[in-house]
């Protein structure tokens, strides 16, 4: 299929942001006591300054061009988390993972920058957690899903804010995150060469208006609220 002769390239694109690192662990990193606990079902928010990227020839640089705020932080990427046994793990949809569930230093590996540091991580919880495992549970069916290159509505794969969206779904069968028309465009009203390029490869038009989210417009629900860890001391990697 033409689409998969673009993954590698699209994994070598996605190297901007990730660092080679050993998938292998045989167990998550043990997680460390601190005031505020981290919790099964918390949201990692991935989060770069506007300012951090110039061009928009790769995926996180257009999804800051097209779904950032004017200032501050911009999330490019959400991450599901669970504790278990006293340890952490993520689960997530990425490029080079497809949807997965390994060790949070697996996750810190796949966001080291190019010089070394993490990007700004930013932890939001729901404020009525109650069935906070159940919507991990629910993440877990999607694991060993692929990546959706083509962020529709309609498909089995999942990008990172739809992965959370269809496993957040309460009781009564209603979403938790809501859709919003997606917006693929940079504020002088063009598309970012990523997206033309993307798009173009797997031979789909960029599908501007179709409904959809991004991490940015979920920070922003009602439904979270921000939770003071520093996830980067659950590290075991120090």
């Amino acid at each position: 299929m033409k689409r998969y002769k673009f993954i590698f390239a699209l994994a070598i694109i996605a190297t901007i942001l990730l660092v080679a690192c050993n998938r292998n662990a045989e167990k998550a990193e043990p997680a460390e006591a601190q005031t505020e606990q981290l919790q099964t079902g918390d949201l990692v928010f991935v989060g770069l300054p506007l300012d951090y990227m110039t061009d928009t020839t790769d995926m996180s640089s257009a999804i800051v061009s097209a779904t950032g705020d004017s200032v501050g932080i911009n999330y490019i990427h959400v991450a599901i988390a669970e504790v278990a046994n006293d340890s952490v793990w993520i689960i997530d949809a990425t490029l080079a993972h497809g949807v997965d569930r390994h060790p949070l230093d697996t996750f810190f590996c796949d966001f080291t920058l190019n010089d070394g540091s993490l990007p700004q991580m930013d932890i939001m919880r729901l404020s009525d957690n109650n069935q906070a495992a159940k919507y991990v549970e629910n993440a877990k069916q999607f694991t060993g899903r692929g990546y959706d290159l083509y962020f529709l509505p309609d498909n089995d794969e999942q990008y990172c804010s739809e992965l959370v969206r269809n496993s957040y779904i309460d009781e009564k069968g209603e979403h938790l995150f809501s859709e919003a028309p997606m917006n693929f465009k940079a504020d002088d009203g063009t598309f970012p060469p990523y997206w033309v390029w993307l798009f173009e490869q797997i031979g789909q038009p960029i599908p501007q208006g179709l409904p959809g989210t991004n991490p940015n417009a979920m920070s922003k629900e009602k439904c979270l609220k921000k939770v003071d860890i520093d996830i980067k001391k659950y590290s075991k990697a120090k």
